[in-house]
C-alpha cells in the first residue's frame, strides 16, 4: 500500500465525510443501519438490469417464491407449499397467509404470476420456463397455476433465481422498460424520496411484514428486521470509506479495497471477515455484434495470452485467501465444473506466439473501446490488465473510465462504438448464478435475447437444452464438459478467475447472515 494512504487512512479523514447523511435527532442510533455498498444504485429494477447492487436492494424490498438456503437449496419463502401432478406437467402453488404489499394491499397469485412473467424473459431459467409453459394462472387470491408441456424438474430453483414478487400494476410493466414504482413485499420500505442516485438511498421496516417461522439461512428463513431505519451511503472512495468505518460514522463496509485491509484489521472496533463461500467468476464481456470481436479468430487469439494469475494478483492484491485459479467457465467448487480444455488457460503463455495470431485472424487495426468502472477497485484493476494485454498483443484499445451506472447504461446500446456503443468490459457474476447452465446467463448463446454483448451458438444452446433433458449429475457433467470447450472455441467470454470477497463492520453488529452478498434481516447492533 502507498505511505501517503496509509498515514492518511491512520488519521481518519472525518472532514471528508461532511456528506453522509446521520439519522434523526428522535432515533436512536442502535436502530439505524448505515452501510456503504460496493456501488452505486442507478437503477433499482432488479429484472431491467442484472446488476448485484439492484439485486441486493431488491432483496430488501421484495419477497420471493422460493429462496435458497445455506446449502443452495430452494426453500419456500412466500408459498406455503406446492403440489405437483402425476405427470408432472402441473404446479400448483399457495401463498402464505397475511401477505401484504407496502401499501397495505394483499399480496395475491395474480400478482405472482404477473411477477414470474417479467422476471422470465430476462433470466435464463425464466426464458426456459415460459418456452414449456402451456399457461399461468391464479386460481384465486391465494392459488395459481402453472401447466407445462412438457416436465421442468428445476422449477423452484428457477424462482430462487431473483424472481421478486412486485404489484400485478408494477410487473405488467414491459421487462425491457424500467419501472418506476417500488412498492414491495419484503422487510423493508424503499424511501424512494430520499433515494439520490450517486449519493444514498434509504429503507425503513416494514412493521406488516409476516417472517416465516424458521431461522434465517442464506436467503430463505425468517426474515427479521430489527433496524428501523436502513441508510446506504455512497462512497466512492475507498479510503473515506474506511475512515468512515474506523470513526464509527458507518457501521458497515460491502466491499473494501483491498490494499486497505490490514489497516481495517488492526483497526479497534472493526472486523473484517471473508464470509464469501462460493466466490464469483471474474470475466471479459465482448461485445459480439460489432467488429472486431465478431470474428472468433481473434477472440480465440487473445484468449491464448490471458494469464488468470495477473488478472488475480491485481484483482485481490495478491491476497491468496481472495482468489482461486484456474477458473473455467462454470464456478470452481461446485458439481459442474470441469477440466475439459482447460490447457488453454493453464498452457504456459506465449505473447509472441498470441501477437501473430491476431495478426493471423485479420484484425485489421478497429478501435477498441474498454469500458471500465471507476467506482469498482477491483473491477477497474480487470479492466486495467485487460487493456495492458490487449495493448500488448498490438489491438487498439480506448480505455474508457465511468462510473458503474453509467457503463451499465452505456451496456444496454447495440450501436457501434463511435456512435455510443461498446466493445468490451470486464465484471463479476456471483458464483451460484453462473455454476450451471441453467442460470448462466453470459453463457447463453441466443444473440438479441442475451446477455450483454449478444453472442449467437446454436451449439452451445442445443447443449443446454441436452442439459436439461440430461438423467443424472453424471450426465449433466458431461454435457457442461462440452459446453465449456465449445465455449473456449466460440469465446462467449473469457474467464478471468473466482474471486472471493471480503466485508467489514464495527463490532457492535451482530449476527450478519454468512453469504457472497449483504442480507441485512437478522443483523443487531449491541
Amino acid at each position: 500500500m502507498n505511505a501517503t494512504r496509509r498515514t492518511i487512512l491512520a488519521s481518519s479523514a472525518v472532514a471528508a465525510l461532511g456528506g453522509l447523511r446521520r439519522p434523526a435527532l428522535a432515533q436512536s442510533a442502535d436502530r439505524v443501519l448505515r452501510f456503504v455498498p460496493e456501488g452505486n444504485l442507478a437503477n433499482p429494477d432488479p429484472v431491467w438490469t442484472t446488476t448485484t447492487v439492484a439485486r441486493n436492494h431488491a432483496a430488501m424490498i421484495w419477497d420471493m417464491l422460493y429462496a435458497r438456503d445455506a446449502s443452495f437449496r430452494p426453500q419456500p419463502q412466500m408459498v406455503q407449499g406446492h403440489e405437483i401432478s402425476d405427470d408432472r406437467l402441473r404446479w400448483r402453488f399457495t401463498l402464505r397467509e397475511g401477505l401484504l404489499f407496502h401499501d397495505g394491499e394483499p399480496v395475491r397469485a395474480a400478482d405472482c404470476v404477473a411477477s414470474i412473467k417479467r422476471w422470465a424473459r430476462r433470466r435464463p431459467l425464466g426464458q426456459t420456463l415460459l418456452e414449456l409453459a402451456n399457461e399461468m394462472t391464479a386460481m384465486d387470491d391465494r392459488r395459481f397455476e402453472i401447466r407445462l408441456k412438457k416436465p421442468f424438474a428445476l422449477m423452484t430453483n428457477a424462482f430462487t433465481d431473483s424472481c421478486f414478487v412486485m404489484p400485478e400494476r408494477i410487473a405488467k410493466t414491459d421487462a425491457y422498460q424500467q419501472i418506476g414504482d417500488y412498492v414491495g413485499s419484503g422487510p423493508f420500505r424503499f424511501l424512494r424520496d430520499e433515494w439520490v442516485s450517486g449519493s444514498r438511498a434509504a429503507y425503513a421496516r416494514f412493521d406488516r411484514y409476516q417472517p416465516r417461522q424458521e431461522p434465517p439461512s442464506f436467503l430463505a428463513g425468517g426474515k427479521v428486521a430489527n433496524f428501523d431505519r436502513v441508510e446506504w451511503q455512497i462512497i466512492p472512495d475507498p479510503g473515506t470509506a474506511a475512515s468512515a468505518l474506523q470513526s464509527g460514522e458507518v457501521d458497515w463496509v460491502q466491499q473494501p479495497q483491498v490494499d486497505l485491509l490490514p489497516v481495517l484489521r488492526s483497526s479497534p472496533g472493526v472486523t473484517v471477515a471473508v464470509n464469501d463461500k462460493v466466490g464469483a467468476v471474474a470475466m471479459l464481456a465482448v461485445n459480439h455484434t460489432q467488429p472486431p470481436f465478431d470474428n472468433p479468430k481473434l477472440l480465440r487469439a487473445i484468449l491464448s495470452a490471458v494469464d488468470q494469475s495477473d488478472f488475480m494478483q491485481a484483482a485481490t492484491g495478491g491476497e491468496a485467501s481472495l482468489f482461486h485459479i484456474p477458473c473455467g467457465i462454470f464456478t470452481p467448487g461446485l458439481p459442474m465444473a470441469t477440466d475439459a480444455g482447460m490447457e488453454v488457460l493453464t498452457s504456459p503463455r506465449d505473447i509472441e506466439r498470441s501477437r501473430k495470431l491476431v495478426a493471423e485472424s485479420g484484425y485489421k487495426g478497429e478501435r477498441i473501446v474498454l469500458m471500465s468502472p471507476s467506482d469498482y477497485p477491483a473491477t477497474q484493476s480487470l479492466a486495467q490488465v485487460a487493456t495492458d494485454l490487449m495493448k500488448r498483443l498490438g489491438l487498439n484499445v480506448d480505455y474508457v473510465s465511468t462510473d458503474w451506472g453509467t457503463l451499465v447504461q452505456r451496456r444496454t446500446s447495440k450501436e457501434p462504438s463511435d456512435k455510443g456503443g461498446w466493445n468490451a468490459y470486464c465484471t463479476t457474476y456471483e458464483g451460484l448464478t453462473v455454476a450451471d447452465p441453467a442460470t448462466h446467463i453470459p453463457l447463453r448463446g441466443n444473440g438479441p435475447a442475451g446477455w450483454f454483448g449478444w453472442p449467437t451458438s446454436p451449439r452451445l444452446e442445443a447443449l443446454r437444452d441436452r442439459w436439461f433433458d440430461a438423467p443424472d449429475e453424471e450426465a449433466q457433467h458431461a454435457i457442461a464438459s462440452d459446453m465449456q470447450r465449445v465455449a473456449f472455441e466460440e469465446v462467449p467470454f473469457f474467464p478471468l478467475g473466482q474471486i472471493f470477497t471480503s466485508t467489514a463492520f464495527r463490532d457492535t453488529l451482530t449476527g450478519i447472515v454468512p453469504a457472497s452478498m449483504p442480507i441485512f434481516w437478522n443483523v443487531r447492533k449491541a
